[in-house]
């Protein structure tokens, strides 16, 4: 694993990934890579101006590859429905399903279906998206399912008896807490594949400190401009670029033998540098509390993995 970079990334002709958060940062660069190996692609974005803009540009940066946009907000439950509806009309396979888009540190808000906001988009959204796309991924051969998470997951165990942070909100408190959640559905879900005798590979990783507009989105659209800047100062002088914050994902995607529940991010400190294994707090890997976050999740989302019982 040492090493690895974009070069290593075997050939992708025939297969088709979804990367959800496709116009921008750490899901651009991931995408736009793939495609360049000759995986045909689904920008899955919440803002198609954002998406048609990031389609674009993919279209001139790898003039050969194959790439589609489909709008997908994964604060919007009828949203992620109706991608999974759409995507099954038009795709009949799916090699890779790149559970990466989210949103970071914001103030106190709800989702479309009244969920903590962080909360919901970036674990049951995805919980949704995953469990609404699996049997085409169990129809798929060799296919993989790779979440984003990050180190701030440390930060915080989450709540089974407040999921939705109603007795107290904290804006990182909640993010670690959606992080955790990412690892912990990562974790059951693999667990349930093995179970279910399946060859479909369920990891996460982490990007380390990358220089993405996930930094910066929540404090320009709350008017923070103090936070603002101070983000703005990190990412050009201490973090890796998005297109190194990639290769953790990257990695978990297409290179040979990764274990199922493998958790990847940059080597150097969890910080940088090429993929490679990376800690993780202990209550990420607790099958009781996987499990009670996985009912749930089926009973906030209405999304049953009945392919898939335990």
């Amino acid at each position: 694993m040492t090493g690895w970079n974009v070069r290593d990334i075997p050939d992708q002709g025939g297969r088709t990934a979804v990367v959800t958060g496709a116009n921008s940062g750490i899901g651009y660069a991931a995408a736009r890579e793939l495609a360049r190996r000759g995986a045909h692609v689904v920008l899955a974005c919440r803002s198609t101006e954002r998406g048609a803009v990031a389609l674009e540009r993919m279209r001139s940066e790898v003039p050969d590859g194959s790439a589609e946009l489909m709008r997908l907000d994964l604060g919007d439950l009828n949203s992620v429905r109706e991608f999974a509806t759409t995507y099954g009309r038009v795709h009949d396979r799916l090699d890779l399903l790149l559970d990466n888009a989210g949103v970071m540190a914001v103030a106190r808000g709800r989702t479309a279906d009244g969920f903590e906001t962080q909360f919901g988009t970036n674990h049951l959204g995805h919980f949704a998206l995953t469990g609404l796309l699996l049997p085409t991924l169990l129809g798929t051969p060799g296919a993989r399912v790779v979440t984003v998470s990050s180190t701030m997951h440390m930060r915080a165990n989450i709540d089974l008896t407040d999921l939705n942070s109603e007795r107290k909100y904290g804006r990182w408190l909640a993010y670690g807490r959606s992080k955790t959640a990412n690892l912990l559905f990562t974790h059951e879900l693999a667990r349930r594949l093995a179970a279910g005798g399946s060859d479909v590979v369920a990891a996460a990783v982490h990007p380390g400190y990358a220089a993405t507009n996930l930094q910066t989105a929540g404090p320009s659209a709350e008017g923070r401009k103090g936070v603002e800047r101070f983000m703005r100062i990190g990412n050009r002088f201490l973090a890796q670029s998005a297109e190194a914050g990639a290769l953790p994902t990257l990695y978990a995607a297409t290179a040979p033998g990764v274990r199922p529940d493998s958790f990847i991010g940059p080597s150097f400190a969890m910080w940088r540098g090429a993929p490679g294994p990376s800690r993780r707090a202990p209550w990420t890997l607790d099958d009781r509390a996987g499990e009670r976050l996985w009912a749930a999740s089926e009973r906030l989302t209405g999304v049953t993995y009945d392919a898939l019982k335990a």
